[in-house]
């Protein structure tokens, strides 16, 4: 069996308030793109888990490992091999490690014959990471809490041609927030989405962008060569490192491949 697991990007972020546990509330809109990574499952005589082409963690630490281990508590769960062939870049607020654990836990509550609710599956994969449980049912959504409190959001880009740049900095989620000041928003995310999309930079930010943009020039200078070559809405997703640009027609970025890895997410 093969799966392919997406990533997403972060139309604004707002950090709202530091919790007593030390997590931060936060309030952003999750949109899935096509960009994937590729999980392969098969037969084996005991779990074995393998990334392709880029060091991950092994033994119990990355999260597919993890989405295994969390089932294999409660349910039945026959070994597997997993094969990760990574094409989402790390540390570039794209959530590709969160996809990848949901996607296995999918794929595992299909091979198992678990019958697992597409709710249930959403809880296992907030125990895994604030953003994991997205990926279960992979639909525009309004996150709010840790990243794990859903509403839905009417939010089609469809038609629209997304590209994403991915510079050769990894930013830690630690080192994200440790410049941030958390902050009620003054607009209301959910509205503003509403309004045509060119009009999205006077209301929608990224919180993390100002701290960051002080500490690495070169993502604000790719945010800004975006809207130079005619994005209708450009931001850094997520925690970074990656930026991505809205266009209205279809456009190729290669003359920025020097400044990081160009992607064009794309049907499969």
């Amino acid at each position: 069996m093969i799966s392919f697991a997406n990533a997403k990007i972060n139309i604004g972020l707002s950090i709202t308030e530091k919790r007593s546990d030390g997590y931060h509330n936060i309030e952003t809109i999750f949109y899935p793109v096509k960009m994937y990574d590729v999980l392969e499952f098969g037969d084996s005589d005991s779990y074995s888990f393998e990334a392709l082409g880029i060091d991950i963690p092994q033994d119990g630490v990355n999260l597919c490992t993890k989405a295994y281990q969390i089932l294999q508590n409660d349910y039945t769960i026959r070994p597997i091999s997993i094969k990760l062939l990574k094409n989402i870049p790390i540390g570039a607020g794209l959530g590709g490690g969160s996809s990848d654990a949901a996607f296995v836990l999918k794929a595992l509550n299909e091979l198992n014959n678990l019958g697992l609710t597409e709710e249930q599956l959403q809880q296992y994969a907030s125990k895994l990471g604030a953003d994991c449980s997205f990926f279960i049912s992979n639909k525009p959504v309004f996150a709010e809490g840790i990243g794990t409190e859903f509403s839905s959001v009417d939010l089609d880009l469809s038609t629209y041609y997304i590209v994403v740049i991915k510079p050769e900095i990894h930013i830690s989620t630690a080192e994200a927030y440790s410049n941030i000041t958390p902050r009620i928003p003054k607009v209301d995310m959910r509205r503003a989405i509403q309004l045509p999309i060119q009009e999205w930079k006077y209301y929608i930010t990224n919180d993390f962008e100002l701290g960051i943009f002080e500490k690495y020039p070169l993502i604000q200078e790719l945010k800004n060569k975006l809207y130079e070559k005619g994005a209708l809405y450009a931001s850094m997703s997520g925690s970074g490192s990656s930026v991505y640009g809205i266009f209205e027609e279809e456009i190729y970025l290669d003359d920025l491949a020097h400044l990081g890895k160009v992607y064009y997410p794309v049907d499969l």
